[in-house]
């Protein structure tokens, strides 16, 4: 009797838990408005902590259990939460956060250091994958190839990160241009407000390299100037701006 009983009782544990096993998740994220697919989106399952980053496609994977929760994330769209039930995949629509954007800018503007900051800390695993590492490593039994250095090369994970932290990269080249050239700046310069200012700044933005190396006065002199050819057309106007097109480009062996 001992052995059966010693046999039910394993059965009474191993069964209910059965259903709770671990699965590979595979999914799509989409842009709601345009139906494209929107890469370097973060998932993150609240259960177990772990973090993927989708691809150029949209496409990622992820270990879920019925049960968990997903949080998935991008900057400039609105974050989404989804419960695991049986789902055999995700497809997954975000909205851009278009007025929670424009609310922000309008209230006040951080400094751009102390954003990139607390993304390095919000992020810092990613950060830590994307960071250089040394080829060659030193043992004691002579130079070889670091391990370290082929995982940030090879994986997936690693790839993902670089692609994330790039993106973050130019993120803040924008923040620190639109945190020195601002509207009060212009007009504080040249006297325009308005449709006209808006349509001045966006035709005569300065680039990131531009900002990064001009002191204020120089900007200062650099806007005057600009308004000069801005006076010789006044009817000029920015382009209009093209649909963010995604290109999935693969790299010949």
């Amino acid at each position: 009797m001992k052995p059966l009983l010693l046999f039910l009782l394993f059965g009474l544990f191993i069964i209910p838990h059965s259903g709770f096993a671990q699965r590979r998740l595979e999914g799509i994220v989409y842009d709601a408005f345009n139906k494209q697919r929107v890469g370097e989106v973060l998932i993150r399952n609240v259960n177990t902590n772990q973090k993927s980053y989708n691809d150029s496609r949209g496409e990622f994977d992820i270990l879920v259990s019925p049960g968990d929760q997903l949080i998935i994330r991008k900057t400039g769209y609105i974050s989404d939460t989804i419960e695991i039930k049986q789902q055999p995949a995700l497809i997954i629509y975000l909205k851009e956060a278009v007025k929670q954007i424009q609310e922000i800018r309008v209230v006040g503007r951080r400094n751009p250091d102390d954003v990139l900051d607390e993304m390095k800390r919000d992020y810092k695993k990613a950060f830590d994958l994307a960071a250089p590492r040394e080829a060659l490593s030193v043992g004691p039994s002579g130079a070889g190839l670091s391990i370290d250095y082929l995982y940030s090369k090879i994986s997936k994970e690693a790839k993902n990160a670089r692609r994330f932290t790039t993106h973050i990269g130019q993120l803040h080249e924008q923040n620190v241009v639109e945190y020195i050239f601002t509207p009060d700046f212009v007009h504080n310069l040249i006297g325009l407000e308005g449709e006209d200012l808006q349509v001045f700044m966006k035709i005569f933005k300065p680039s990131y390299e531009q900002i990064s190396t001009m002191s204020k006065e120089e900007l200062g002199i650099h806007v005057k100037k600009m308004y000069e050819v801005y006076k010789l057309h006044p009817n000029l106007r920015p382009l209009r701006e093209l649909p963010d097109i995604k290109m999935d480009v693969k790299k010949e062996n």
